[in-house]
C-alpha cells in the first residue's frame, strides 16, 4: 500500500486523482501546511524541499521501499509503476512530458501567485501582483483551450495521460484564480469529460485535510 502525504491543494489532488484512476491501494497522511507540518523532521526525510505531495512506496524497483516528491516526478513514476496514462510509443510519451512540463513550469505557479495576491491587503503591490500574474494565467488558459481544439484530452487520444491529471488539479481552481470558462468551450468540454470519471471524482473526494 501506498502512502500519500498531501493537503487539500491544487498539487495534492493531482496525486490523488491518479492513484484512484490507476486503482492502486493508497493510505493518506494529512500534512497539514497551515500548522507547518511539512517541516517536520519525518517529513523532510521523503520531501527535503518541505512541499506536498510525496509518496513512500514499499514495493518500488526491485521490491524495495522508494520516496518520491514533487507531484510531476510522482505521476511519472505511478505511471512507469502501472503502465497507466503514460503512454509507450516515444512520440506520444514526449507529447505527455511536454505537457507535463508545461503544467509544472506554468499551470501551477502563475494561479498559485494569483491566489497569493488576492490574500494581500488592496494597494498597489497587491494591484501589480494579480495584474501580472492574472494575465500570464489567462495566456495559459488560452493555449490550453487552442490545444484542446477537436482533442477530448492535453496529450493523447482514447484516454487522458497524467498530465491531464496534473493540468485538472489546477483547472479545479479556475474560479479561485478568477479564469470562468465562458470564453474557454474546449476547456469547459475537458473539464467536465475528466470529472464525469468515476476515479477522478473519488480523487476528489478523498479527504487531504
Amino acid at each position: 500500500m501506498i502512502d500519500l502525504y498531501a493537503w487539500n491543494t491544487p498539487n495534492g489532488r493531482k496525486i490523488s486523482v491518479a492513484l484512484e484512476e490507476m486503482g492502486l491501494a493508497y493510505r493518506v497522511h494529512v500534512v497539514d501546511i497551515g500548522k507547518g507540518q511539512q517541516f517536520e523532521p519525518a517529513f523532510l526525510r521523503i520531501s527535503p524541499n518541505n512541499r506536498i505531495p510525496a509518496i513512500v512506496d514499499p514495493e518500488g524497483p526491485d521490491s524495495q521501499p522508494i520516496s518520491v516528491f514533487e507531484s510531476g516526478a510522482i505521476l511519472l513514476y505511478l505511471g512507469e509503476k502501472t503502465g497507466r496514462f503514460l503512454p509507450r510509443e516515444p512520440r506520444a510519451r514526449v507529447a505527455v512530458y511536454e505537457w507535463l512540463m508545461w503544467q509544472m513550469g506554468g499551470f501551477g505557479p502563475m494561479p498559485g501567485q494569483v491566489h497569493h495576491f488576492l490574500m494581500q491587503p488592496e494597494g498597489p503591490a497587491r494591484d501589480y501582483g494579480f495584474t501580472r500574474y492574472h494575465t500570464e494565467t489567462k495566456r495559459l488558459y488560452g493555449v490550453l483551450e487552442k490545444r484542446l481544439a477537436g482533442r477530448d484530452y492535453v496529450a493523447t487520444e482514447g484516454e487522458p495521460s497524467v498530465a491531464d491529471f496534473a493540468i485538472l488539479g489546477w483547472a479545479w481552481r479556475h474560479e479561485r484564480h478568477l479564469v470562468p470558462f465562458d470564453d474557454l468551450p474546449n476547456v469547459a468540454a475537458w473539464y467536465d469529460r475528466l470529472m464525469a470519471r468515476p476515479g477522478v471524482k473519488r480523487g476528489f473526494e478523498v479527504p487531504l485535510s
